[in-house]
């Protein structure tokens, strides 16, 4: 290396660094007791208005606290597999739930219809047969086919909502 080359070098380095050193300099604004602006590299009195710092990388606002939530750490294996088999799980009671669900709802559909059935059979004017304690047919009079009637119409409300 020529020693005219090593010099601009120097003198290359010298300047980069002076020009940081300047850069990171401070310099604060204010206003003074008679309302003047003042811009400073030095801090401002205590008793100064509007402070704030110029050039520098906080908020310009000095007195307000920002508060900073620290990275999360990359999650291990075993964290992502814990999570994925709670996803699974969670999935899986979210299906049963489902299933549960649909064959109530089902239920009460079949429920419904079949008192809509009976309480139409009820209501035409056919002969209607119920059995005894013993086993032996015996034909529905009127009475108990209005009470009948009442009885699938309650019914019918009850399941058909």
């Amino acid at each position: 290396m020529t020693p005219a080359r090593a010099h601009f070098i120097f003198a290359l380095f010298l300047a980069s660094t002076a020009a940081s050193f300047t850069a990171s300099a401070q310099t604060y604004q204010w206003k003074d007791s008679s309302g003047r602006t003042v811009i400073s590299d030095t801090p401002p009195p205590a008793s100064a208005k509007d402070r704030r710092a110029i050039g520098d990388r906080r908020p310009a606002v000095v007195s307000e606290k920002v508060e900073e939530k620290a990275p999360e750490a990359p999650k291990t294996m075993a964290e992502k597999d814990l999570e994925f088999k709670k996803r699974q799980l969670e999935a899986k009671e979210q299906a049963e739930t489902r299933a549960k669900e649909q064959a109530a709802e089902k239920e009460r559909r079949e429920s419904c219809e079949n008192a809509r059935r009976n309480l139409a059979v009820f209501e035409t004017e056919q002969p209607v047969v119920t059995y005894d304690d013993s086993g032996q047919r015996k034909l529905m009079d009127s009475s108990q086919r209005t009470q009948e009637i009442e009885r699938a119409r309650r019914f019918v409300a009850e399941s058909c909502k």
